[in-house]
């Protein structure tokens, strides 16, 4: 068995790598899926479609690489995480679409549980806030708004599970109904303290426990595929939300070590060993991994949008027609001119965690162009990343002052990376492979299968590609973050 196989379920599309016995990547597949927006603010999708492209995808990357099932030793889950999936756990039909983590329907409910002054319980316990981004609202929301469907689960018939979850669930044949404790962290219902679903917020949420999974480590025994989904049995040995995934694949095992992807939003995890921080700041505190029953945490900060800005530009303004021509317009733009882009299209993320804002542009002229809209745009994402640093760093004492590890699709961009650098007044670290998120998951996996080394050894196959040193001076680096939290602060709904 030479091969890891993993499933990288996202937001838009989802991937299959197979990964080889020296954890390089090889054959892969990937496929888009509809995205549904049903009303303002609402994001779904359709879990039978999620499936299929799973199933689509892992069997497309072994036919390219041509393997069987013989060959793979574990297969790795990856996923979009807080996306809420209801299904009959007799017929295996999900009860209504998915409702996506970037859904925001649920605000009300949540700041009026804010008002009733439940949000202090709910952060010692959880490490989150009441926000719609997670996904205990979600899944209260389904149960008060698809006709029956309380009544059905508390008669024990349907099953409620993050992405993972459905997929493992049809990649048993119904046998395992699982999650991870990365997963199960981002629910809103689990209590990272005491590593069990949290029975008092459930019942402030109405939530039945008997339609929550079983809580394992990231690596562990999640079940085994049902044979004629891939021509034999493959053992799911490892899974971790996405953001989770990417800090294994940095390799980010030390206390102090920090990553940040930039996919369609931006996810700033940085490790806290076995010290679980009750952020002061609005960061969220989060288990990064747990291996053998034992948690390590996190300080995360959220960016709702980052990668999905450039789409703006291409898709919204039509100003670029692919995201590579967006650093070279910006580098075109007027120095003379300092536009601030805040990208709340569906509010704010950390740490000032406003849903109902808008997205707003300041410092507009006359002879602004698109030059100056592009580097506005790519500009938010450095300005956004620091005030998670700036947040995370007094928080915990242990942060700041090292290198940033970076990855995700914009990553590649040197001209935002060197920005990121600069605003940060830190050196920003870029690895050989940028595809960490589905590296995590395979090595996870492998490792528990025994045919990749564990995190001692894994941490030295970590390759850089590229440093970018700030060349800023801190003058000029002051200023232009003091414009930045002016925008933001006229930006504000509460202002």
């Amino acid at each position: 068995m030479t091969h890891v196989l993993a499933i990288d379920q996202g937001t838009t599309s989802t991937r299959a790598i197979l990964f080889g016995a020296d954890l390089s990547p090889g054959a892969s597949a990937q496929q888009e899926f509809t995205q549904h927006y049903p009303a303002s603010g609402w994001v779904e999708h359709d879990a039978g479609e999620i499936w299929d492209s799973v199933l689509a995808t892992c069997r497309a990357a072994m036919d390219k690489g041509g393997v069987t099932a013989a060959d793979i030793a574990a297969i790795g889950i990856t996923n979009q995480r807080e996306t809420v999936v209801v299904w009959d756990k007799a017929t295996g039909t999900p009860v209504h679409n998915a409702i996506v983590w970037q859904d925001r329907r649920t605000a009300a409910h949540c700041a009026a549980l804010k008002a009733e002054g439940h949000e202090a319980m709910v952060q010692e316990k959880t490490g989150l806030l009441l926000d719609p981004y997670f996904s205990g609202s979600k899944l209260a929301w389904l149960l008060d708004n698809v006709d029956g469907l309380r009544a059905r689960a508390e008669a024990g018939e349907v099953a409620f599970g993050t992405v993972d979850s459905w997929l493992i669930w049809n990649m048993t044949g119904g046998a395992a109904h699982v999650t991870d404790a990365t997963n199960a962290a981002r629910t809103l219902l689990y209590n990272i303290r005491e590593g069990r679903w949290d029975a008092e917020i459930c019942d402030l949420l109405r939530i039945p426990m008997g339609m929550l999974p079983e809580v394992r480590d990231c690596a562990a025994e999640f079940g085994t595929t049902d044979p004629a989904l891939f021509g034999g049995a493959i053992p799911i040995l490892g899974v971790a939300g996405d953001q989770q995934a990417a800090t294994l694949g940095q390799a980010c095992f030390a206390p102090g070590m920090l990553k940040s992807t930039y996919g369609t939003g931006c996810f700033a995890l940085l490790n806290t060993g076995d010290t679980l921080v009750r952020s002061q700041n609005r960061m969220l505190g989060t288990i990064a991994y747990q291996f053998d029953g034992k948690p390590t945490y996190a300080l995360e900060g959220s960016i709702f949008i980052a990668g999905a800005v450039v789409q703006w530009l291409r898709d919204g303004l039509k100003i670029i027609e692919d995201a590579a021509e967006s650093g070279p317009l910006a580098e075109a733009a007027d120095p003379a001119q300092q536009l601030y882009l805040v990208p709340a299209f569906t509010g704010l993320g950390a740490p000032y965690w406003d849903p109902d804002c808008r997205g707003a542009i300041h410092g507009l002229v006359r002879n602004s162009g698109p030059a100056e809209f592009a580097r506005a745009a790519l500009e938010s994402v450095g300005y956004q990343t620091r005030d998670l640093v700036e947040a995370m760093t007094a928080d915990w004492q242990g942060a700041g002052g090292g290198n940033v590890r970076v990855d995700g699709g914009m990553s590649a961009s040197d001209w935002t990376m060197q920005f990121l650098a600069d605003i940060l007044g830190a050196p920003v670290d870029r690895p050989e492979v940028l595809e960490t998120t589905a590296l995590g998951a395979a090595w996870v996996a492998g490792m528990r299968a025994g045919v990749y080394p564990d995190a001692e050894g894994f941490a030295r196959t970590w390759a850089l590609d590229r440093t970018f040193e700030p060349r800023m001076d801190e003058a000029a680096r002051a200023a232009r973050y003091a414009g930045w939290k002016d925008a933001v602060a006229r930006t504000l709904s509460r202002s």
